[in-house]
C-alpha cells in the first residue's frame, strides 16, 4: 500500500512517517521546506520512503503524486504557536485555504481515476475554540459558536472541504484532531518573530518548548502566559502516530471524525512545576504571569471515548515520560541554535 503525506518535514508527520514505514507502508512525502528549511529525518534513506520537495499548492503536482497512491494524509499547513494566530492572521486563513483546496483538487482527481481510496484530513482542536462543553465530543463543532481565530476558522473550513468533496464527488474521508502534540523535532520556524517572555525569547510560543528552554536558560522567576490555569491535554507524538495509523487502516472510519488525545488534563501551571522539578530538582519554584495572548484558549479538553471505542486507540505515554525525551533534545537544540 502506498500513501502520500503532505507537510512531511513537519512535527507530527515525523512521528507518523516513522510509524507508517515500520508497518510496511510505501510512503511519499511532500514539503516545500518553508517552515524549518532543510531538515534531516532518521528515515530519509529508508528504501520505502521517497521525498519530493514541492509545494502542495501546485494542484497538477498533487494530482500526479496521488495518481498511484492508495491513501493521502493531508497534513500540510501553515501552523505555529499562539503568537502565529496574531502575527499571521490573514496568511493563516489565505495560505491554508489555498493548500486545502489544492489538496482536495488532487485527491478528487486521483479518486475519480479509481486508485485513491480515502483522504485523511489533519484538523485541529481549535475548531472547538469557542465551545463551553467539556469534555468536548466530536460533533460539537456543528453546534458551538464558530472559532474566533482565523486559524481555528480555517481548520473548521477544512472539515467542510471534506464534507463537500464527499457530497459532490463521493471522496471518502476521515477527519482527525490531534490535541497539543508534544515530542522532539519541533524547532524555531524561519518566519518566527522574536517575542520576549522575560529575558528569554519564546520558542514558537508552544508551551512545552517555551517552558523547557526558559528553565534550562536559568529564568527565575519563570514567566508564564496568563495565570497558568489554561487546561491542555499534552499528547505524545508517538501515540498520535499510532492513532492516525489506526484511522488510516480501519474500515470503520469512513466519513467519521475523531479527537486524538491523552485523557489527562494538565494546567499550564502544573506543567511548569513538573518541568521545573525535572530540571531543577528541589530548588524552590517561583513564577510570574505575563499578559496572555487574546486567542489563548482557556480549556482544550477532548472527549476521547469515540477513538477508544471505534479505533481501539488510547494515548498511554505519560507527560513525564515524554518530557524525559523532550528535555535533553531541547537542551541540545539550544546548544546548536535550533531553539
Amino acid at each position: 500500500m502506498k500513501i502520500l503525506v503532505s507537510g512531511s518535514k513537519g512535527f507530527i508527520a515525523g512521528y507518523l512517517i516513522e510509524e507508517l514505514l515500520g508497518k510496511g507502508w510505501n510512503v511519499v512525502g511532500i514539503d516545500n521546506l518553508s517552515k524549518y528549511g532543510p531538515v534531516d529525518k532518521s528515515y530519509d534513506n529508508h528504501p520505502s520512503y521517497k521525498f519530493v520537495k514541492g509545494d502542495v499548492k501546485d494542484a497538477p503536482l498533487m494530482g500526479e503524486l496521488l495518481s498511484d497512491c492508495d491513501h493521502f494524509v493531508a497534513g500540510a499547513a501553515m501552523i505555529g504557536g499562539i503568537s502565529y494566530f496574531h502575527e499571521f492572521a490573514y496568511d493563516l486563513l489565505a495560505e491554508n485555504e489555498r493548500i486545502t483546496a489544492s489538496s482536495f483538487d488532487g485527491a478528487i482527481k486521483a479518486f475519480k481515476k479509481g486508485k485513491l481510496k480515502k483522504i485523511t484530513v489533519m484538523s485541529s482542536s481549535m475548531v472547538f475554540e469557542s465551545t463551553n462543553v467539556f469534555p468536548t465530543p466530536e460533533g460539537n463543532q456543528f453546534v458551538c459558536p464558530p472559532p474566533l481565530s482565523t486559524y481555528g476558522f480555517q481548520k473548521l473550513a477544512t472539515e467542510y472541504f471534506a464534507k463537500g468533496a464527499w457530497e459532490q464527488y463521493k471522496l471518502p474521508y476521515t477527519i482527525l484532531r490531534p490535541f497539543n502534540c508534544v515530542g522532539t523535532g519541533e524547532k524555531r520556524a524561519l518566519c518566527d518573530v522574536e517575542i520576549k517572555s522575560g529575558n528569554v525569547s519564546l520558542a514558537m510560543s508552544h508551551v512545552v518548548p517555551d517552558l523547557v528552554q526558559k528553565i534550562l536558560k536559568g529564568q527565575d522567576p519563570l514567566h508564564i502566559l496568563g495565570n497558568g490555569n489554561q487546561n491542555r491535554h499534552y499528547t505524545y507524538g508517538g501515540d498520535l502516530a499510532e492513532g492516525i495509523l489506526a484511522a488510516i487502516e480501519s474500515d470503520k472510519v469512513i466519513n467519521e471524525d475523531f479527537n486524538l488525545s491523552t485523557p489527562v488534563s494538565t494546567s499550564v501551571l502544573e506543567l511548569a512545576k513538573i518541568i521545573w522539578k525535572m530540571i531543577k530538582g528541589d530548588k524552590p519554584f517561583r513564577y510570574t504571569s505575563d499578559k496572555p495572548f487574546y486567542y489563548d484558549v482557556q480549556n482544550r479538553v477532548p472527549d476521547v471515548s469515540k477513538a477508544k471505542r471505534v479505533l481501539g486507540f488510547e494515548a498511554t505515554t505519560s507527560l513525564e515520560t515524554a518530557l524525559d525525551e523532550i528535555i535533553p533534545w531541547i537542551a541540545n537544540q539550544i546548544k546548536i541554535g535550533g531553539i
